[in-house]
């Protein structure tokens, strides 16, 4: 699938787990979080999700240690608009100044001289949107990201943000079990948009459903599987990216790719 005129598999990663406990600090084995990232791209994730706020500024490193120097057909997206003061606070931070000197952080610690696409992580309801995004617009302008995608926005944020800039993805919790993001993936997929579904399992939630649980028995796959076959089938513009610190896990997620979930199970 596309994100902008970068081609991706269908089946992403979602980098955050490999950090602490709580996204927070460094991982307990460092070398463990390397063999998990490096074990994803050769699953066949050629798309790596993360965030500064992951660790924070952990989570950028650790990809950049495990992965650096890059393979050609590997597309990293980061995220900015978000700082842990603590753990568990995670606080809008939309200023210009501010994102400026997120973009400048991630492309070091990613060893980068270009990211592929740059996220507003979430919308400061002390910044106008259109402040927010400027910063992006500028880098963009001067070659340090490629592309533009935002985070949590309803349909209405959406279209303001498409005003000022050209936007290729859009990245909100969306699951077999919470679809309040509905309109704005069918939006996305008008526009042909990428979506990016965060908690593609619903922090477990999603594989204690029945109908999932079910159709799992009876297709003899996992619980996980389901649940992720069910969001490639659902839109053609989706780019699950789940996430693990076990690589036994990872190979289960991945094993997704070969479930096809027919009409009747969709129905």
């Amino acid at each position: 699938m596309k994100v902008g005129d970068l081609s991706v598999n269908r089946l992403g990663f979602g980098a955050m787990r490999v950090c602490g406990p709580n996204v927070w600090g460094p991982p307990r084995d460092r070398k463990h979080a390397h063999a998990v990232l490096r074990r994803a791209y050769e699953l066949g994730a050629n798309f790596f999700d993360t965030a500064d706020s992951y660790g924070p500024h952990v989570d950028e490193e650790l990809i950049a240690e495990a992965l650096h120097p890059y393979p050609k057909d590997l597309v990293i997206a980061t995220k900015g608009g978000l700082v842990r003061p603590k753990p568990g606070r995670w606080d809008e931070a939309g200023r210009p100044e501010h994102l400026k000197q997120a973009i400048d952080g991630s492309l070091k610690r990613l060893k980068l001289e270009r990211i592929d696409l740059y996220q507003l992580h979430a919308i400061d309801p002390k910044v106008p949107l259109e402040e927010s995004l400027g910063p992006l617009v500028d880098a963009q302008r001067v070659g340090k990201i490629r592309h533009i995608g935002v985070s949590n926005f309803t349909v209405v944020e959406l279209e303001r943000a498409r005003r000022i800039a050209t936007i290729v993805s859009v990245q909100n919790e969306y699951n077999f079990d919470n679809r309040s993001s509905e309109d704005v993936l069918d939006h996305c997929e008008k526009l042909g948009i990428a979506f990016l579904p965060w908690f593609p399992l619903g922090a477990g939630d999603v594989l204690r459903t029945e109908k999932v649980k079910t159709l799992a028995r009876q297709r003899k796959a996992t619980s996980a599987q389901v649940a992720i076959a069910w969001l490639l089938a659902r839109s053609p513009v989706m780019l699950p990216i789940p996430g693990t610190r076990s690589i036994e896990h990872l190979e289960q997620n991945m094993g997704a790719l070969a479930l096809h979930i027919r009409r009747e199970d969709l129905e």
